[in-house]
């Protein structure tokens, strides 16, 4: 039978499922192809799991079916689907198209009716059916021969329904599924059903009658002697023309007029190529390396012969395309491992004006990585791989050419080569061009960076995956046990194609006008990043295990108040068994509180809504924050120091956030909450070596001292060039007080709004944060607003030109692209409006440090060659200072952090100093 297996999927049930179940997944060009993605993900799982030798795709048709025709409020209760949708319904019919896949649609009918038409047609061969679904409608179709593979969750959790799963699930036969919609109704297909019999009733009724047809048998022969209820005799007796309409909306046709042919959808081996085209313009690389496999329908000959014209398509189909598509000019893949191969290649290296160079090592961190080799590329498809490994002599021949600055040097995450070569004692440089920072300016909202993604989205080329050398998870073996010959090849690949984007990426950064923000801020920040992580911070371990000991009674007390007030213990780190005590047992009022697929959410914010609901809340809540704490600090921090420095060094990362922010990783020190006492006290951990103080430096307001230069609002700039505080300024106006009458409570919910308005905060915001009314929220922001019109003309001026030209950008050029400002779902757009108001202030800041850190590293060995840089958080700088040099250091930070580019306003830079960084005092709060 398995020979004989025959999918049938219904596409419209599929990518709605995958529409709502996936992210706003979008192609390089902004097209939104998340249902598509998710369909293609789940035809895969089908191939594997089933390995069918058929198969076909019914969709719907746009237009009426006869079921409207015959009940014209069908289906009228479904919301339309947004246009964002519909147009991946012909991208989904492109993949099946590429795969060889037959599609069936008939105007006037619904894909289930195809479906069990199908179906049908080959229960008469014997073949047996999987029928491919987002929902249960198909249930009916289920038989001896038909089975339904569906979701229950997203598109991940799927489940097998046959006859067996049907009767265990609603106690019935699959053919009374469609008595049970014609008792109960279906409101999703708005299927009126009988008022008042429900789900419960319907299957009372079916599991003693058997069907809607014997219910009104009974009804018709024993009026006054039916053996049910008085109410449903009542409700069934004056409802049966509804009840039989309601059967036939639910019933699927089965003998819809189609051309099918069941040889016409046996599956072939398919143009590999046309596949690759397709998947490359859609962005669905993920994808290829799950390709199914299709065998040569030859070795179906013999088993299908009953079919009289089989034989003859199996003859005629083409054989299968090989699966590895690497297009254009072959490569030329050399490997250098003899001295005289060696000078040959140094004397050509010399010569050149520029090259791609990317190391390879044992491991991803640079610390402990040993260097094996390094691979050059000048020439498209032309590409060396020496082996340092077996000839680290020849680092010293190469030191000058690398070091050489009239030399340029290309790369892809130029960052950590350039730390392997300092490791080996070699300053790589010039940092001339990284492929991997041109693609993220150029698509700062993608995260598809990486080089093998670039290869494929730009030149149709996949390269070898790593996962080829080395394996993976658990069994993966390090660079320096792969054979020499796969490894400089997989090498030279990396160079090649790091210099062909190189060449790719540079007309358009400059087409786009984003040169100078490559070549003056983020080419120069790579030697200061590699610097920093370098450096490290050295942590206080026996603090962090102190303060462990004591978050941990914390947490014992706190959760013997949780059992106390749940009345029963539970895990309270399982969302589910949390949900049930707060919401099953102890009854918690879910009014307001959002849903997730999972049911009702007890994230952080949906916790916060209930803290007044029930004393239990305000513990969980305290629970959680502490628990977070300790275990991605205090108890992961001592782990992270580095035997060879003492020290923990994190990875500071130029291409993940969409603003242009750095983020951090492996630690990241920039999550560190501050707003906490608890979180604040573990900065006290970060401490000086003896002899060095901890120096910060944080930009005082500095979003909004760019907000009032970008909007030109007259008061704002005013009150910061006085020097004001400038929440009790706006407070002062707002509530019509002297500045020295305004109280603690009033400035800080006008600091509220000053900030709030820079991500997009309504009044829902602004009365959840301040415990206000939304009306009185309302009005205190119409009156801020009424105070600031030129900050409300400037948002409002930004998020149209968002819709004009879909982007905005910051003071110095850089761009976020808003692929959903003008969707159709109104959250949708209204999250993409919020982005356009943030990103040019958010992104400006991120610029302005960018550029201080720059311009810190390069003078700082001057003021103080022992100072070094160490971390960044934001809009804070960190150093770690001699004790004796502070005063000039902390000068000179301040000087250059606020003339790093004149804004409307001053921009002011508070310094502190101290043992460790949580501790620290005030130097001077406004060094100019």
């Amino acid at each position: 039978m398995d020979n004989k297996k025959f999918i049938i999927i219904d596409a419209n049930a599929l990518l709605h499922r995958s529409f709502h179940a996936m992210p706003p997944l979008t192609t390089k060009k902004g097209v939104l192809i998340n249902a598509v993605y998710g369909f293609t993900s789940v035809l895969f799982k089908v191939f594997k799991e089933f390995k069918p030798s058929y198969m076909a795709v019914a969709f719907d048709m746009k237009g009426k079916t006869f079921r409207h025709e015959e009940y014209k409020e069908y289906k009228a209760t479904r919301v339309k689907a947004p246009d964002e949708f519909y147009a991946q319904i012909p991208m989904a019919k492109q993949v099946l198209e590429v795969l060889g896949i037959q599609i069936f649609e008939k105007q006037g009918f619904e894909a289930d009716d195809v479906i069990g038409t199908v179906t049908l047609e080959n229960e008469k061969k014997h073949v047996d059916n999987i029928i491919v679904t987002g929902d249960k409608d198909s249930f009916q179709l289920i038989d001896d021969h038909t089975k339904v593979f569906t979701m229950r969750q997203g598109i991940s959790d799927t489940v097998i329904y046959d006859t067996k799963q049907v009767k265990e699930r609603y106690g019935l036969k699959p053919r009374q599924t469609i008595d049970l919609k014609a008792l109960a109704g279906d409101p999703s297909d708005n299927i009126p059903g009988v008022k008042g019999i429900g789900e419960k009733g319907a299957l009372v009724l079916l599991s003693q009658y058997g069907s809607v047809d014997k219910i009104y048998e009974e009804i018709e022969k024993k009026e006054d002697k039916a053996k049910m209820k008085p109410r449903y005799f009542n409700l069934l007796k004056g409802q049966k023309e509804q009840a039989m309409l309601s059967k036939r909306l639910a019933t699927i046709i089965r003998d819809v007029p189609l051309e099918f042919r069941m040889d016409n959808c046996l599956l072939r081996p398919y143009d590999k190529q046309k596949v690759f085209d397709l998947f490359q313009e859609l962005g669905f690389k993920s994808l290829l390396g799950r390709l199914p496999e299709i065998k040569q329908a030859k070795a179906l000959k013999l088993e299908l012969a009953a079919d009289e014209n089989t034989a003859a398509v199996i003859e005629s189909q083409p054989a299968a395309v090989p699966p590895v598509l690497n297009r254009g000019k072959k490569a030329d893949y050399r490997l250098i491992n003899t001295d005289s191969d060696f000078a040959d290649f140094l004397t050509k290296l010399k010569k050149q004006r520029a090259f791609a160079v990317d190391t390879e090592t044992t491991s991803l961190n640079t610390l402990v990585a040993k260097l094996l080799g390094a691979s050059f590329c000048w020439e498209d498809g032309l590409a060396y791989y020496l082996n340092l490994k077996d000839n680290p002599n020849w680092l010293k021949s190469l030191k000058p050419v690398l070091e050489d600055r009239k030399i340029a040097k290309f790369g892809h995450n130029l960052k950590y080569d350039l730390m392997v070569f300092h490791q080996a004692g070699i300053g790589l440089a010039p940092v001339s061009f990284d492929s991997m920072i041109a693609s993220y300016l150029l698509n700062p909202g993608s995260r598809g960076h990486g080089l093998d993604n670039l290869a494929f989205e730009i030149f149709g080329y996949q390269m070898q995956p790593i996962a080829d050398l080395i394996g993976k998870g658990k069994q993966a073996i390090t660079m320096d046990f792969v054979p020499l010959d796969k490894l400089s090849w997989y090498a030279a690949e990396d160079a090649d194609y790091t210099y062909r984007l190189c060449r790719y990426f540079r007309p358009e950064l400059e087409e786009k006008n984003f040169l100078s923000l490559m070549d003056k801020m983020e080419m120069p920040l790579i030697p200061v990043l590699a610097s920093m992580e370098t450096n490290g911070v050295k942590i206080d371990t026996g603090f962090l295990e102190k303060m462990s000991r004591e978050i941990g009674r914390q947490l014992t007390g706190l959760e013997k108040n949780i059992y106390q007030q749940a009345k029963t213990t539970f895990n309270i780190n399982s969302p589910l068994q949390l949900k049930e005590v707060l919401f099953g047992k102890l009854k918690v009022s879910t009014d307001g509180i959002s849903k997730t697929k999972t049911g009702l959410s007890t994230a952080a914010a949906e916790l916060d809504k209930m803290k007044d609901k029930h004393p239990i809340v305000p513990f969980i809540i305290d629970y959680r924050e502490l628990a977070k704490l300790q275990s991605t600090y205090l108890e992961a921090l001592p782990k992270l120091v580095s035997p060879k420095s003492g020290r923990v060094h994190t990875s500071f990362n130029q291409t993940i956030t969409a603003t242009g922010r750095l983020s951090s990783s492996d630690p990241n020190f920039q999550n560190i909450p501050i707003r906490t006492e608890v979180g604040r006290k573990i900065r006290r951990a970060f401490i000086a070596e003896p002899g060095y103080k901890i120096v910060s430096a944080d930009y005082s307001q500095i979003e909004l001292r760019i907000i009032a230069s970008l909007a030109d609002d007259e008061k704002m700039i005013a009150s910061f060039k006085k020097g004001e505080d400038i929440h009790r300024r706006t407070a002062a106006e707002i509530y019509n007080l002297p500045l020295e009458e305004v109280s603690k409570n009033q400035r800080y919910a006008a600091k509220e709004v000053n900030f709030g308005i820079l991500y997009g905060m309504g009044a829902w915001g602004l009365a959840t944060r301040q415990g206000m009314t939304r009306e009185r929220a309302r009005a205190f922001i119409e009156k801020y607003f009424t105070i600031h019109q030129q900050i409300q003309q400037y948002l409002a001026d930004t998020i149209n030109l968002a819709h004009e030209q879909g982007y905005v950008e910051t003071l110095f050029g850089r761009r976020r692209y808003l692929t959903d400002i003008n969707a159709s779902m109104p959250q949708v757009r209204a999250a993409a409006e919020r982005m356009a108001v943030n990103m040019p202030v958010q992104g400006t800041a991120a610029d302005l440090i960018k550029l201080a850190m720059i311009r810190i590293h390069q003078q700082l060995p001057k003021v103080s060659p022992r100072s070094r840089m160490i971390l960044q958080v934001h809009d804070e700088l960190v150093f770690e200072v001699p004790e004796k040099e502070v005063a000039p250091v902390a000068e000179f930070i301040a000087r250059e952090m606020n003339t790093v580019h004149k804004l409307k306003v001053p921009i002011k830079t508070e310094v502190s100093v101290g043992e460790n960084w949580g501790e620290q005092e005030e130097i001077n709060k406004t060094i100019d």
